[in-house]
């Protein structure tokens, strides 16, 4: 669990159209660190023109200098430049290792026109002091990319990683060593390694549309080394999703992938990394290691150079040998700790999606239940220590009383209260619930009743229903800011995907209704949360901002739970986003019921340190699980 923060500098280097050499395109940046001195050496592209009777864009490998830690960086200047038959038509995505006294540049040398598979490869240049270059060779005699050196030797050999047929796909992530650093460049060495190609082979790619490509040169850890790389899904057809993974290898035998990532950590978000010369393309080149600060430099739409941050330990942690995902709460043995009760037929069939509130130390638990007909009720249930329930009551506590939200199909059809979020504003109690007629598009609606008659249960003192939501528009999953905003109420819904919020003078929602969406955050495609994402219990006030938790369906239907970080002045802005989910599906009643594979909360409670997570197992039961603020907070924070 961890948050990955793009620097606010990005994009950090960027075309310069007064420069011929730079004019379309600077990415693709590979660090290096020079005492206190950061080099960026990255690919830079000039505007298409005729050259050796060709319309062609050239491409160059560059270096840009910073002395103030990579804030600023001074003028940039040519380093590798075609000048030999097999990388006259281009010099692209360079990655640098320095070994004892001497910088090894890898780069990807294009040797004519059309590019093709027969004239795409690997070439290095070497370099003493990062001003002039010593030496260029032609590495491979066929078609690859994206070659890096391991940053030390590994049992006295020189190793390297490269990606083998980029172009003649299906790709192959290898691994080569060499005793002496002209094997590098040996034809005869690389014949014979070819011949052993599937031994020497990392198993990467997770499906048969996957494409994969080194990124960084290889970190020396002390578990293993640590290889962030471009996983593209849907390689081969016209939706290219690019995300950046790791995977960690075995220090002596790094053929060996001891652990990786199960879902990118990255994917295109931003606006310079969804629109540009190639549109919604991030691509991982370098990285560099600073305690447990991660950096990963990497190329924007291929067009610009820019980095982002995470904890080095947090990713180690969310590795995977056997395909797992790590979950981040604790379960109760308890658990489940609402089933149906067949004596009560208005909650037969189900109990799912639970809101909490605490009152006076007793955590109330209201929970959304279904019977045979298939409409959905409230009914209520209280704990005083988060975990045992103490009372549940024998009739619900909210049923469907107006015609949006009631049954207008067949006799079974889902109709009803759904997936209440309860928040305490006053001396009020305010639900809002999605309200289902069956027929229509599901509204958002509300109500609310005093805290007096809610502990005295006068339950016939609920305020009629009002739709908060236009007429005709699909809504869902929303809740009302517990506390006002710069003297509005903000509501959270769904709109079209996305998580939107509405500020409104009035809880009154016959007099005002929600108009706009202001979007916060919607699904990330190529991640774990790439479907849908809908907020799961109303925001958690906390002094960093606010902790807003959201369930994300991943591409194969799974619901699983992330978190956000909200700014406390401006819950508009998103501080923080949890890039690997809090908890999937694993317990049986969470991977069997009315709706399988299902994890859906829809309210919380926090005591002290401790959060208690109130939710719905696979549709048909109400569980608990508690994690520590701290430990999610330091996460989303970054």
């Amino acid at each position: 669990m961890f948050n990955v923060t793009r620097d606010p500098r990005n994009p950090l280097i960027s075309p310069d159209p007064n420069t011929p050499w730079l004019a379309e395109a600077a990415f693709n940046p590979s660090p290096v660190m020079q005492g206190e001195t950061l080099h960026l050496i990255y690919r830079a592209a000039s505007h298409p023109a005729l050259y050796h009777g060709h319309d062609v864009e050239l491409s160059t490998v560059a270096i840009a200098s910073s002395t103030d830690g990579g804030q600023t960086f001074g003028e940039p200047r040519q380093l590798i430049v075609p000048s030999e038959p097999w990388d006259e038509f281009g010099c692209e995505d360079p990655r640098v290792t320095k070994l004892g006294d001497t910088y090894y540049i890898f780069y990807t040398a294009l040797g004519g026109f059309p590019f093709g598979p027969d004239n795409i490869k690997v070439a290095v240049a070497t370099s003493k002091d990062l001003k002039t270059i010593d030496q260029k060779h032609l590495v491979t005699p066929f078609n690859a990319k994206a070659m890096a050196l391991f940053p030390e030797r590994v049992n006295g050999k020189l190793r390297a990683i490269l990606t083998v047929d980029s172009d003649r796909p299906p790709s192959k992530i290898a691994i080569a060593e060499f005793d002496r650093p002209e094997d590098m460049w040996s034809p005869k060495y690389w014949e014979n390694w070819r011949e052993h190609l599937d031994d020497r082979t990392l198993n990467l790619v997770r499906g048969d549309t996957d494409h994969v490509e080194v990124g960084a040169p290889p970190i020396w850890t002390k578990d293993g080394w640590l290889l962030l790389y471009s996983h593209i899904q849907e390689y081969f057809t016209d939706h290219k999703i690019f995300g950046i993974e790791a995977a960690l290898l075995d220090l002596h035998d790094p053929t060996k992938v001891l652990k990786r990532t199960i879902y990118p950590f990255m994917v295109p978000e931003e606006g310079y990394e969804r629109y540009g010369r190639l549109p919604n393309i991030i691509f991982p080149s370098g990285a560099l290691r600073h305690g447990d600060r991660l950096t990963v430099y990497y190329g924007g739409t291929d067009t610009t150079s820019c980095r982002a941050a995470l904890s080095f330990k947090a990713l180690m942690a969310s590795m995977s040998a056997d395909g797992s995902i790590k979950q981040h709460v604790q379960r109760p043995p308890e658990n489940p700790i609402l089933e149906p009760i067949a004596d009560h037929p208005w909650e037969a069939a189900h109990v799912l999606n639970p809101t909490a509130v605490e009152i006076d130390g007793t955590i109330n638990i209201l929970y959304r239940a279904v019977g045979p007909e298939n409409t959905s009720v409230i009914g209520l249930a209280t704990s005083r220590d988060g975990v045992h329930i103490d009372e549940r009551l024998p009739e619900p506590i909210y049923v469907p009383r107006v015609g949006f939200e009631q049954k207008h199909a067949g006799p079974t059809d889902n109709s009803g209260c759904e997936d209440a979020r309860v928040v305490r504003i006053g001396d009020r109690l305010h639900v809002t619930y999605t309200a289902f007629d069956s027929v229509s598009s599901p509204q958002v609606a509300e109500s609310s009743i005093s805290v007096a008659d809610f502990l005295a249960r006068r339950f016939d003192a609920w305020t009629m229903p009002e739709t908060v939501s236009p007429d005709g528009v699909d809504d869902k999953d929303a809740c009302i800011f517990p506390e006002k905003i710069h003297g509005r109420y903000m509501v959270l819904h769904r709109v079209d995907g996305h998580v939107c919020a509405d500020y409104v003078t009035t809880l009154d929602f016959r007099k005002e209704k929600l108009t706009r969406c202001i979007q916060l955050f919607g699904a990330r495609r190529g991640m774990w949360d790439s479907r849908k994402v809908g907020i799961a219990g109303p925001p958690l006030k906390t002094p960093l901002g606010w902790i807003l938790f959201y369930h994300g369906i991943t591409a194969e239907g799974r619901y699983c739970l992330g978190a956000v970080l909200l700014d406390r002045k401006d819950p508009t802005k998103v501080l923080g986003r949890a890039s690997q989910p809090i908890m999937t599906p694993v317990e049986p009643w969470e991977r069997e019921g009315w709706i399988g594979n299902v994890v859906f909360p829809c309210g919380q409670v926090l005591r002290g340190d401790t959060i208690y997570l109130y939710y719905g197992g696979a549709d048909h039961v109400v569980a608990v699980a508690t994690m520590r603020l701290r430990d999610l907070l330091g996460a989303l924070r970054g």
